[in-house]
């Protein structure tokens, strides 16, 4: 059975720093892409970063620079390393991977708040 756990969101301030982890579970040897995105209240969700499993990284223009993917394959996990935090950057943070022959699979979103 596949499953994304996050963790690591959570409050801070303006140029704060906060780290989210997603571990998956079950067939992790298929997960193809791996990453993030990001749903802010009254907004379409939106790709934060992403990683395939040939190392290739996009990120959104909104974070590069102050955002960091990166990715564990044995263990299945990724992790996005948040720096520079703006009040723009609060939303509900979702994992989302990919398997292949099994498709798409999303966490079940973490809240980071960024105070002004």
């Amino acid at each position: 059975q596949v499953q994304l756990v996050e963790s690591g969101g959570g409050l801070v301030q303006t140029g704060g720093s906060l780290r989210l982890s997603c571990a998956a579970s079950g067939s992790i040897s298929s997960i193809n892409v791996m990453g993030w995105y990001r749903q802010a209240p009254g907004k379409q969700r939106e790709l934060v970063a992403r990683t395939t499993s040939n190392g290739s990284t996009n990120y959104a223009d909104s974070v590069k620079g102050r955002f960091t993917l990166s990715r564990d394959n044995a263990k299945g996990t990724v992790y996005l390393q948040m720096n520079s935090l703006k009040p723009e950057d609060t939303a509900v943070y979702y994992c989302y991977a990919y398997f292949i022959f099994r498709g798409s699979y999303w966490g079940q979103g973490t809240q980071v708040t960024v105070s002004s």
